[in-house]
């Protein structure tokens, strides 16, 4: 369809759409199916876990891939979310299988190297309100992990629990940004000068997560 319909196009649209074939047959190639994990890897039949292991697979491949995004929904808890149990531990369980098999299987033998990052838009809650769960916070967790990362460590400039150092009362405050993680991925990992593009108006602190 898209070969009858802009094939003979000579503008962007032609250019796109063959770029977009070029793409979806350089997919075809790799065998999705097919694709046996290293490290005795097993990834859950989960959405996300399966999304992981794609991407082991397209990454492996080695066919210039620079970036991928994969999106775990369900964290929005406002109510009922539990502890040790409850949609909160189901969604943890399924963050750590997933990210478990797929940091095992991308690390055995000869395997390109990789930084994965995870992160929340935005965060939760310290104060539960009154139907046990935790509406939009702002302070929360990013984990990086890979060949590509310095890991091993915590970086925090914990601001604790008090009462007192909760931005209005019931949230954990912002201390790093988030774009002094990702600035410094996309400046030494993808090797992209350009931030003040990418994070316009921001001047990163680089943290020293990477080599």
């Amino acid at each position: 369809m898209l070969t009858t319909r802009y094939g003979s196009d000579q503008g962007a649209i032609g250019v796109s759409a063959e770029n977009s074939l070029a793409t979806i047959d350089l997919l075809a190639q790799i065998g999705f199916t097919g694709y046996a994990p290293a490290g005795n890897a097993i990834y859950p039949a989960t959405p996300f876990a399966q999304s992981l292991r794609a991407a082991a697979a397209l990454i492996k491949a080695q066919v210039g891939v620079e970036a991928i995004a994969i999106d775990l929904d369900g964290w929005d808890t406002h109510a009922r979310q539990g502890a040790t149990d409850g949609p909160i531990a189901v969604l943890a369980d399924t963050l750590a299988a997933g990210l478990g098999a797929f940091y095992r299987d991308m690390t055995a033998g000869v395997a390109p190297s990789f930084a994965l990052a995870v992160m929340s838009e935005f965060g939760r809650r310290v104060v539960e309100n009154g139907v046990q769960g935790t509406d939009h916070g702002r302070g929360g967790a990013m984990f990086l992990m890979g060949p590509a990362i310095t890991g091993g460590r915590v970086l925090t400039q914990w601001p604790t629990l008090a009462p007192a150092a909760l931005y209005d009362g019931q949230d954990l405050a912002v201390t790093i940004d988030y774009r002094d993680i990702l600035a410094e991925v996309v400046s030494k990992r993808l090797g992209n000068p350009n931030l003040a593009e990418v994070f316009p108006g921001f001047s990163p602190t680089f943290r020293g997560v990477t080599p």
